[in-house]
């Protein structure tokens, strides 16, 4: 049998049969007598069953109507148990927190914040999905997400968090056979990809002169990982387009050189998404609060 009423009509008659009253019941629920009586008697036409006995004095439930109050009213009491609990658990700082972040961005600039919050918060936990692919954040359930990215998800708040600044890295040996002056020349050597930056967007640092550059397929290597791709690159297979932060160490080492040494990628921001100002748990209202306060410092 299709059923063709809300919860809200099982929850009025379960306050009707609990009150043993339409008046009593219409003044708990602040709605007419008559009104009351007819969402009453249209649930039992969708039930094609006579829940309650009326008379002038009083109401009593039907030998259905009392199996259906103890069924109703112990999903009424989980469901409003359910309520509680969430909304207990708004103002707590308890529970799960999504979150949706770059590889290597968080092995280098976001782990030791989320274990630092970690610490100063037992009682929250995180459920950390790592990914260069954009992945579908509604779908996969996301609370919180950092993106490097120009565009934003419709329906999300963006907040500017950091900026990555990459730069054009070769190692020792392949430059000294292919010196460049130029990003122009670029297309004459090998080049290693990092998805998904597939343009590398590059700026003059003295001139401000800016340059697009399309690497030509087919790659050496394309891989969603830098530490894969500056392997690739420390081992000489071709040239890549490496964010500082990962680079100036193995830059330091002498594992690689900087190559157009004038010339700077274009700041990508690193964006920290969310979909709520005002309704969200109190546990995601910290974390923000704790991101942003790490990112300024």
């Amino acid at each position: 049998m299709k059923i063709n009423y809300s919860l809200d009509d099982m929850r009025l008659f379960w306050v009707v049969a609990k009150q043993g009253s339409f008046s009593k019941a219409a003044l708990e629920l602040s709605m007419p007598i008559s009104t009351l009586s007819r969402r009453i008697k249209n649930l039992e036409q969708s039930l094609q069953l006579r829940l309650l006995n009326r008379d002038a004095h009083r109401v009593t439930l039907t030998g259905s109507g009392v199996q259906y109050f103890q069924r109703c009213g112990g999903l009424l009491e989980a469901l409003q148990s359910a309520g509680d609990a969430l909304f207990d658990e708004k103002g707590e700082a308890s529970g799960t927190i999504n979150v949706s972040a770059p590889n290597n961005f968080t092995q280098y600039k976001l782990a030791h914040i989320f274990n630092a919050f970690l610490r100063e918060y037992p009682k929250i936990s995180i459920n950390l999905s790592l990914s260069n692919k954009n992945i579908d954040l509604e779908k996969e359930h996301i609370d919180l997400a950092f993106r490097a990215c120009d565009e934003v998800p419709l329906d999300w708040i963006s907040r500017p968090l950091k900026q990555v600044k990459s730069i054009v890295c070769s190692s020792p040996a392949l430059i000294e056979a292919n010196t460049i002056s130029h990003p122009k020349e670029l297309q004459k050597l090998p080049v290693i990809l990092s998805n998904p930056v597939r343009v590398w967007e590059l700026v003059e640092t003295t001139t401000g002169e800016k340059f697009s550059y399309t690497p030509l397929p087919p790659a050496r290597l394309e891989a969603d990982d830098l530490h894969v791709v500056s392997r690739a690159v420390i081992e000489g297979l071709g040239v890549g387009f490496i964010p500082y932060f990962m680079a100036s160490e193995w830059i330091e080492s002498g594992k690689l050189v900087r190559l157009l040494p004038k010339w700077s990628g274009q700041p990508r921001t690193v964006h920290l998404l969310y979909r709520d100002r005002d309704n969200m748990p109190y546990r995601l209202r910290l974390f923000i609060d704790y991101l942003i306060r790490a990112s300024d410092n």
